[in-house]
């Protein structure tokens, strides 16, 4: 009967345990996302309005690996219905100017929006503007968070860059994380053909424009097709050039400039913020 003593013991010890007493799991630590501070009495209107990225604090690793090759970007700004914000970014890619169309969604809380993503959304927060000279921006996805400067000029005060750096530090991250953007270079439009719209047409994954079309699924076209438009017409035919004939080129197209240049795109494989 000794051995059982050890097991009748344990029984007894937690029978012994009322509901009240038993280890309870600590309640969830509140994200830094959820501890910034909004805009007070944001207001659309005087927000809509061109703005320059002034510069950009994140932890992703392509951006670090890359900032040598950041474009200037512009951002147009226009209230549309149910207090959404309509956002149209204009950079260049591959010495081409493009128009990215996205809709910065509604929430309950005023200066808090919904980017609505293919894989998972981001959530954005105007953390701080005077709607005259700059703006922070915050952005979360994945629980990974960026945090942006816009300026209505391409350069701000020392005080505002002071202001951006500070807000970098209360998310946890430094200097070694915070990119300028040039001050030159910017597109003004771009054409039918060099527009994306995540809205209403969502782009397909570069992975599958990489993978080589079944001969047996293809359709045989009896007419020259029209040029397309949109991410097809930005992604297959560079890559058609660049992997040449034959199949397992997917891996030299992904280090080619071109395919690098894509992953700078909100649409691209790198769907940053």
């Amino acid at each position: 009967m000794a051995p059982a003593a050890p097991s009748l013991l344990l029984v007894l010890l937690l029978a012994s345990l009322a509901p009240g007493q038993r280890q309870r799991r600590p309640p969830a630590l509140e994200s830094l996302f959820e501890k910034i501070k909004i805009q007070e009495n944001f207001d659309l209107q005087q927000f809509s309005g061109k703005w320059f990225l002034v510069g950009v604090a994140s932890k992703c690793d392509y951006l670090r690996e890359h900032n040598h090759q950041l474009e200037a970007t512009a951002m147009a700004v226009s209230a549309s219905e149910g207090k959404s914000l309509a956002i149209s970014t204009f950079r260049k890619l591959d010495g081409v100017c493009w128009e990215i169309k996205q809709q910065y969604r509604s929430t309950k809380a005023q200066g808090r929006f919904l980017l609505k993503g293919r894989s998972s959304n981001v959530d954005v927060v105007v953390g701080e503007t005077d709607y005259s000279s700059y703006a922070i921006l915050y952005y979360q996805k994945l629980r990974k968070i960026s945090i942006k400067l816009y300026g209505r000029s391409v350069r701000v005060s020392d005080a505002i860059v002071g202001k951006f750096e500070q807000r970098i530090t209360e998310m946890n991250m430094s200097e070694d994380f915070t990119y300028y953007f040039p001050t030159y270079g910017f597109c003004e439009s771009a054409d039918q053909f060099h527009l994306l719209d995540g809205e209403l047409h969502p782009p397909r994954p570069v992975a599958a424009l990489l993978a080589p079309a079944s001969r047996a699924s293809a359709p045989r076209v009896p007419h020259q097709p029209a040029r397309p438009s949109g991410w097809d017409g930005l992604v297959q035919p560079q890559l058609s050039r660049e992997r040449g004939q034959g199949e397992g080129r997917g891996k030299e197209v992904e280090k080619s400039p071109f395919y690098a240049s894509l992953r700078q795109l909100p649409h691209g494989p790198q769907t940053g913020v």
